[in-house]
């Protein structure tokens, strides 16, 4: 019982830390720099 909820607690911890990584990794590639030109660039009527 208890080496499972230790197994759990670290894949956990493992999960959350992956998580994190990869937020911080978008953050600095600038994924969330312009929000708001997504809903109006499909606004625009271009033919490409």
């Amino acid at each position: 019982m208890l080496e499972s909820t230790i197994a759990l607690v670290i894949i956990s911890l493992g999960l959350g830390v992956g998580a994190w990584v990869a937020f911080i990794w978008a953050v600095r590639k600038g994924e969330f720099d312009d929000t708001e030109a997504p809903k109006y660039r499909m606004m625009n009527d271009d033919d490409v």
